[in-house]
């Protein structure tokens, strides 16, 4: 079931400032880039190891370790920077470790905190969209422990950017992990999710696990060690309005009570442990790609089939050829035959045409595909359109100011 939560995000919000910034987009390049370049930008990885000696730091260059308390989920912790509750095991592994302790006096939205515990996440570092993201962990038992791997979208402004949770667990679920969607109109106890549980009363603190989604334009997919448990699409918020279309950022946290959980009792062990072996994100544009279909169920087609630089692009019968299978990369290209979707000489008037050319990183070349069904230039903020609202093979596409048209929706897959 989904948490109760009211907001997960009250930590973040001296951070707001730095979230517009995304590691996920590499560096401009000038539009003569050459073809290898552009294909070494073609997967965007974010990996982490954990490897190094024992009590050292997480890498800074990767992760923000957060401080302080959680009034809005009523959590009992107090997140600490340092290594007290979050380091290097030396063995290749990250430990946030959850205390009962109070060595500096620390404060809590009930009076003195009576636990520690550690938040890390990666926002001005690194930001993904789309593509295969999971940690390898083994959480913690115990009641009132909270352990959770989970994204937010940028800039924040929760519920309306959005959050990911690939994996949480509370303590009084041993054998079971929910994977859930918040948004507009579907957050806290109203959050989109599912639940998978273990067969035969396993606990996931007896062993390691991998936790993960794969997520794509209008789709998000769970698993628990390869084996996917729920989908979620834009079918499933209804009327609200689907957030997920965007870069998010990934948090890795192990909250101490809550009113998801409740408090530790005295069954409770500590000190508590969420070992994590690995993180990574990866979205390769070598993956098999897609049709984007639009005006009059036709797709978006390279003319000829041709792969020079400057071909057009145009609206064409779907025919399943290579010239109309399409890559949506997290670095917000839109890829067919080893080259990128383009706005002509990186116009932004109405009218200007769209074709294909060699991946450079240039702002001609990024895209993002809406709730709405809309592709989007953000440069020019003009959506990609069929010219004329015409429906005949060899229609060249164009950007045109979005007007919520028909020639102007796209369904990618």
């Amino acid at each position: 079931m989904p948490s109760p939560r009211s907001l997960r995000r009250c930590l973040l919000a001296a951070l707001s400032a730095a979230l517009v910034a995304t590691a996920a987009v590499g560096p401009a390049r000038a539009a003569s880039a050459s073809t290898s370049a552009a294909a070494s930008a073609a997967a965007v990885t974010f990996s982490d190891n954990f490897d190094g000696a024992a009590g050292s730091p997480v890498d800074s260059s990767k992760w923000t370790t957060e401080t302080g308390d959680n009034v809005n989920n009523h959590e009992r912790e107090y997140y600490t920077s340092g290594t007290n509750n979050a380091a290097l095991d030396g063995q290749g592994h990250l430990v946030i470790t959850a205390r009962k302790e109070n060595p500096a006096n620390y404060q809590c939205w009930y009076g003195t905190c009576q636990y520690t515990s550690a938040r890390l996440n990666t926002s001005g570092k690194f930001n993904a969209q789309y593509g295969h993201v999971e940690a390898r962990m083994k959480i913690p038992r115990g009641q009132g422990m909270w352990p959770a791997f989970w994204m937010l979208g940028t800039p924040v402004n929760w519920p309306d950017s959005g959050e990911i949770d690939v994996m949480e667990n509370v303590g009084f679920e041993p054998s079971t992990v929910h994977g859930t969607i918040h948004g507009p109109g579907y957050s806290g106890a109203n959050g989109i999710g599912a639940a998978y549980s273990l067969p035969n009363g396993q606990a996931f603190a007896d062993a390691f696990h991998t936790f993960a989604v794969d997520w794509s334009p209008n789709s998000i997919k769970w698993s628990v060690d390869g084996t996917v448990y729920e989908t979620r699409t834009p079918a499933d918020v209804g009327s609200n309005t689907w957030v997920f279309n965007k870069p998010f950022f990934l948090i890795l946290n192990l909250a101490v009570g809550g009113y998801w959980p409740g408090d530790p009792d005295s069954s409770t062990s500590f000190p508590a442990q969420l070992v994590v072996d690995s993180v990574s994100v990866t979205t390769s544009d070598s993956a098999a790609g897609v049709a984007i279909k639009g005006l009059a169920g036709k797709c978006v087609d390279v003319a000829g089939a041709n792969s020079a630089n400057g071909t057009p692009v145009q609206l064409y019968d779907c025919n399943g050829t290579a010239a109309q299978q399409w890559t949506v990369g997290g670095d917000g290209t839109i890829r067919a035959l080893g080259k990128c979707l383009d706005v002509t000489s990186g116009g932004t008037a109405d009218g200007t045409t769209v074709q294909l050319y060699d991946c450079n990183g240039t702002a001609a070349q990024q895209w993002a595909l809406s709730s709405a069904n809309d592709i989007v230039n953000p440069q020019a903020n003009k959506c990609l359109d069929v010219t004329g609202n015409n429906s005949a093979n060899g229609t060249r596409l164009q950007i045109w100011t979005c007007t919520g048209g028909a020639n102007q929706k796209w369904t990618v897959g």
